[in-house]
């Protein structure tokens, strides 16, 4: 995830750099007020990477599209007004968490299940060894949400109003059914992965199964037909994987395969989840790349310098200077990912740097 750390105070600062050390695999930008001392034993570099802001409110503003999680250190209620006026849903909002200033509690605010705030908030919770504050009623009641784990499988739930009607159904003690369309591209890894919860699901064909226009069980059905709607059914539909990825001239693919395969591996994904790899327009002819998509059997997408710097200047991503002399910008593979997924994303992976290559992964919202 891509994380930003809000803190008002120098032990604010000190519990974000915590986290920026504790939250292995993420990417965590500190957001200080202009005026606030910096702890005197921050290192340089440290120093250097954090981003000073005038006002919150207007810090807030800027971040809320740009990250896939935003932990205010300080008071709940400044958290609550900060983004009070951007909320939009709950399909598409990021994650909030507040931590007290002392960082005895973290409290999943925003987005816990289907934005991964109550699972953030448990890593936040281990690194700082606070007490983790999720108050979402399936998870106090000890319930398997279908929202909730759907991210953990790379799935979207679809339509809204049905996420409210099954967790509801759940909290009432019904039995819910689990079934999984056998037309879906990665059976064998949603059924494992429904296993590893402890969820029995039915193998079905949705549409010869359903030809009811309403069910008497509120169930949930892994599906790649986002357009099935029946009334008690919640879908489950793929998200896209976008695999953004820049490398140096003449990488063979057998080693770029190799790092996508790796990082895939670091998220609890295969090959077979990626569906689009994304790059600079300076790579268009890179035989890897290319060799890759086609043995992928995905699409490969090029994009022209213009256009992901618009990207990079509005998620503010971080740029090399080296890669920026050598192909006109400085962000490849988060900033190809972006542009490849119109409607945004939550980062699976963030710019990683492997031998020759660096990777993103980014889930399309």
């Amino acid at each position: 995830m891509r994380c930003a750390v809000f803190v008002a105070s120098e032990n604010g600062v000190r519990i974000a750099s915590d986290l920026r050390i504790g939250l292995t695999g993420d990417a965590v930008d500190i957001f200080v007020k202009n005026g606030r001392e910096l702890p005197i034993d921050m290192s340089d570099d440290e120093r250097e990477s954090v981003i000073r802001y005038d006002r919150l409110g207007g810090a807030v503003s800027e971040s809320f599209a740009c990250y896939d999680a935003l932990i205010f250190v300080m008071a709940l209620g400044i958290a609550v007004r900060m983004i009070a006026p951007h909320l939009k849903s709950k399909l598409t909002d990021p994650a909030v968490i507040a931590v007290d200033e002392d960082g005895s509690h973290a409290i999943s605010v925003l987005s816990g299940h289907v934005g991964g705030a109550n699972a953030l908030t448990m890593r936040v919770a281990d690194v700082l060894e606070c007490e983790p504050v999720i108050t979402t009623a399936t998870d106090v009641n000890e319930k398997i949400a279908p929202d909730s784990i759907a991210p953990m499988m790379g799935l979207r739930p679809s339509p809204k109003p049905m996420i409210e009607v099954i967790n509801g159904a759940m909290l009432e003690g019904r039995d819910v059914e689990w079934y999984i369309d056998n037309r879906v591209k990665r059976f064998d890894f949603y059924s494992e992965k429904l296993g590893f919860y402890g969820i029995d699901a039915k193998t079905i064909n949705a549409v010869d199964y359903f030809m009811m226009g309403a069910l008497d069980e509120p169930s949930v059905l892994i599906t790649e037909d986002e357009n099935f709607r029946r009334d008690n059914l919640l879908s489950l539909v793929p998200r896209r994987l976008i695999a953004g990825i820049g490398c140096r001239q003449g990488v063979p693919m057998e080693h770029i395969h190799g790092v996508l395969s790796d990082a895939l591996d670091d998220i609890g994904q295969d090959l077979d989840a990626v569906s689009l790899i994304a790059s600079t327009s300076a790579k268009k002819n890179e035989r890897g790349l290319l060799e890759l998509a086609r043995l992928l059997g995905v699409e490969a997408k090029f994009f022209d310098n213009d256009i992901m710097q618009e990207k990079i200047d509005e998620y503010k991503l971080k740029e090399s200077e080296f890669v920026k002399k050598q192909i006109g910008v400085g962000n490849v593979c988060e900033a190809a990912a972006l542009c490849a997924a119109p409607n945004g994303g939550r980062w699976a992976m963030t710019k990683t740097k492997f031998e020759k290559v660096t990777v993103a992964l980014l889930w399309e919202k």
